[in-house]
């Protein structure tokens, strides 16, 4: 299939090489950015561009891989050329693509994606929808020859997806930060913690979440949990946090004993 790559970020990265290496044709690479570009154009082996109006017709599918907030004007520009173009947001609904064509759908990776670090995009799961029958089998036929995970979701669908993605993805890096924020206050590695996170993330592989609950409030361990309120004590923030979220693990607790 010959794809054409709007945006040169992470999503688009990835994309562009996960294609190429699946047999696809990558024609264009557009970006604002001249140089990044030709970057990514160069890796795989196709025409950069920085203005849509240079965009080439020769293409099957305009895959539009930006930030939500210029998904729309992109898109409207797209539509004259009659060509399937699907989105990449777990947060953006089809129908942003509609109100210009039916010649539309969504291509999300629901994965943490950076440039720098390779993802065997095999194992990426890729959520799909489509306009009509037509369309959705197009993109079917495009997903499953970069990934063996594959899943009709709708937008709806889609918005809870992406949700439930930064409960578990996005705020636990955060909490990472702080992990290594307290360390190295008292000159201790990052490193020392890594393996625990390991662990963590490879027991709900197979484990539910409230089954891989370990910790003083899940114990609830009092007194080890006001000594840990008693080191934040200096950081309010922080001290409420730790509270509010002991206090959910605690009920979550109880609630699985009751039904269990």
């Amino acid at each position: 299939m010959r794809v054409s790559i709007i945006g040169s970020g992470n999503v688009a990265t990835h994309f562009a090489a996960a294609f190429k290496n699946a047999g696809h044709k990558i024609v264009q690479v557009y970006s604002r950015n001249p140089e990044h570009a030709a970057l990514l154009a160069y890796h795989v082996k196709a025409e950069p561009i920085d203005n849509l109006e240079a965009i080439s017709t020769e293409t099957d599918i305009f895959v539009i891989a930006i930030s939500d907030g210029q998904i729309d004007l992109v898109a409207s520009v797209l539509s004259k050329h009659h060509k399937t173009m699907v989105h990449t947001s777990g947060a953006t609904a089809l129908a942003t693509l509609t109100k210009y064509s039916e010649l539309a759908g969504v291509f999300y990776p629901l994965q943490t994606l950076s440039k720098n670090r390779e993802v065997d995009f095999l194992t990426v799961p890729l959520c799909i929808e489509g306009y009509n029958e037509t369309i959705t089998k197009q993109l079917l036929d495009l997903a499953q020859s970069v990934s063996n995970k594959v899943y009709l979701v709708n937008s709806e669908q889609r918005k809870i997806l992406h949700l439930s993605a930064v409960f578990a993805c996005n705020f636990p890096n955060y909490l990472y930060s702080v992990a290594e924020q307290l360390l190295k206050q008292s000159n201790l590695d990052f490193d020392i913690i890594r393996p625990l996170i390991l662990e963590t993330a490879q027991k709900v592989q197979q484990l539910l979440p409230n089954e891989a609950q370990t910790g003083p409030a899940a114990r609830n361990d009092t007194v080890t949990m006001e000594a840990h309120l008693q080191l934040l004590a200096g950081n309010p923030v922080l001290e409420n946090m730790y509270k509010l979220i002991s206090q959910e693990i605690i009920k979550n607790q109880e609630a699985n004993r009751i039904l269990g």
